[in-house]
């Protein structure tokens, strides 16, 4: 693998650059002589971005379907191995060429094919932020409740209610407060991402062990549910269960797997981002998935039930001053996912689509309002069908993405790009009109065969079983069907190497 950095232009080239209609200068290659993420920040970027409500969920929804505690741990582990894989392959090209998805998806899908790739990632991002700021407002609310009690005993005036949600004005408010913080700091720029994922990865870790001592000193130990059997009956339904999880637990971070070069451009070196995402991801995940088990098994002891939701749990808590520090340190776990995974995957595909009228901080302006209008307390209202629906569903739109991403950086172009053409409207990455047929043939010929499961597995239509079990492996049929057709079209001459 071809660790030299190939991101400085000259003179010449950078002038070239500023004056195409595919450059601002948060697309710009970022230069050896300004990148200042170590494999210390790298690392501590995965902690932030790992250490969330969803993660500490994470292991609930395999052990209410059946699997123990370590089988449950094991999943998550092994698939956060699968996907490093794709995500250290597609942080290669970051660093190496100092470039965003988006740039780095023209040449493959073509300089307006690029936009495919960068919005189906962006609109799962939106999601997300949403979600996660939603989460973080509720956070808000329960400490504002906590200081003034009179707060959630006395009736609010109801903005949204149905059958599925109800959303008083005070909720709302504090949803927007937690909105304006994560919308404040991106727009203060990547570095100040860094320092806040950097003092935030040791109080998360803290936060993360102080809930474990607490686990065990209240339940004298982990509780019951760390003694209790797989439910499985026989080992083949184990399976049936366990590769549509691991294909879910894949999918948590199929995301990040794609637009992992907006944080990789930031690299001093390929060992530094190699190495820092190993170490955070991979240690960071599995614990704070045992963390949610163990500390869930205690509440069985303390409170006579289980209690998955931290910000329930926390809510729980006597001591006002207590319940504050912890639900601080449960918005610094939003806040660094947020920042992070969330906003500005989605903000550069927007600056992508106009680079001379969105710039990074508009885009992320653009993310933020998009989050609101995608209502996420009906998103989090509901939470049946969150690893066969949401998880897989969109893993088998991201999976064949990132095989084309790997096929042409790895196979066809054996990580040579002319940095200046990706820039260039009439350049190599031109294509046809702009966009790759090889690219957008691969991507709907590795989508087609996932789609029928899909559309049973949300009611849609009835599909045979066959269908239901491949739409189970999603992102791995999705991936390596479009690495095949896509690698076959380009090196049977259909397309030129720049």
């Amino acid at each position: 693998m071809d660790t030299k950095l190939a991101s400085d232009l000259t003179p010449t080239q950078q002038k070239v650059l500023e004056g195409s209609s595919l450059y601002n200068s948060d697309l710009a290659p970022i230069p050896s002589t300004g990148r200042r993420w170590g494999t210390l920040d790298i690392a501590t970027l995965w902690v932030g971005m790992s250490v969330c409500i969803p993660t500490y969920m994470l292991a609930s929804s395999l052990i209410s379907g059946g699997m123990n505690w370590w089988q449950a741990i094991a999943t998550v582990a092994l698939g956060n191995l699968i996907v490093l894989v794709p995500m250290i392959l597609n942080g290669h090209a970051g660093t190496k060429y100092g470039i965003p998805l988006p740039v780095f998806a023209r040449a493959s899908f073509g300089i307006r094919g690029t936009h495919v790739a960068s919005v189906l990632r962006g609109i799962v991002g939106c999601g997300w932020f949403g979600i996660q700021t939603w989460i973080g407002g509720i956070a808000i609310y329960e400490c504002a409740k906590a200081l003034w009690p009179s707060l959630g005993q006395t009736p609010v005036f109801a903005l949204i209610s149905n059958e599925q949600v109800q959303v008083n004005l005070a909720q709302f408010i504090c949803f927007l407060i937690f909105w304006m913080i994560n919308i404040g700091i991106f727009w203060k720029g990547m570095e100040w991402i860094r320092l806040v994922e950097n003092w935030g990865a040791p109080l998360l870790i803290g936060m993360g062990l102080a809930l474990l001592g607490w686990a065990w000193g209240k339940a004298n130990g982990f509780g019951p549910m760390l003694s209790q059997p797989s439910k499985f009956s026989t080992t083949g339904e184990f399976w049936d269960f366990f590769f549509p999880s691991l294909t879910a637990m894949v999918g948590f971070w199929a995301t990040l797997s794609l637009n992992i070069p907006d944080f990789t451009r930031e690299a001093k070196s390929q060992r530094a981002q190699i190495i820092g995402q190993f170490l955070g991801l991979n240690t960071t995940m599995p614990f704070y998935a045992f963390i949610g088990v163990a500390v869930t098994s205690a509440t069985v002891v303390v409170f006579g039930e289980a209690i998955w939701d931290p910000v329930q749990l926390l809510s729980r808590f006597g001591n006002v001053w207590l319940l504050i520090l912890s639900m601080f340190a449960l918005m610094l776990a939003t806040l660094t996912t947020n920042l992070a995974a969330n906003v500005l995957a989605p903000s550069t595909a927007f600056s992508n689509f106009l680079p001379k009228f969105i710039s990074l901080r508009m885009g992320g302006l653009i993310t933020g309002i998009i989050g609101i209008l995608m209502m996420p307390w009906k998103l989090v209202a509901d939470p049946t069908g969150y690893i066969f629906t949401w998880l897989i569903g969109y893993s088998g739109l991201l999976g064949p993405i990132g095989g084309i991403l790997v096929s042409d950086y790895f196979i066809f172009r054996r990580t040579q790009l002319d940095l200046p053409g990706l820039y260039d409207p009439r350049g190599p990455y031109a294509y046809m009109g702009g966009v790759n047929p090889a690219a957008i043939g691969a991507l709907t010929l590795a989508v087609l065969p996932n789609l029928p499961g899909f559309l049973g597995q949300i009611g849609f239509l009835e599909v045979s079983t066959f269908w239901k079990n491949l739409y189970h492996y999603a992102w791995f049929t999705g991936f390596l069907i479009a690495m095949a057709v896509y690698s076959v079209w380009m090196l049977n001459g259909n397309s030129k190497k720049a």
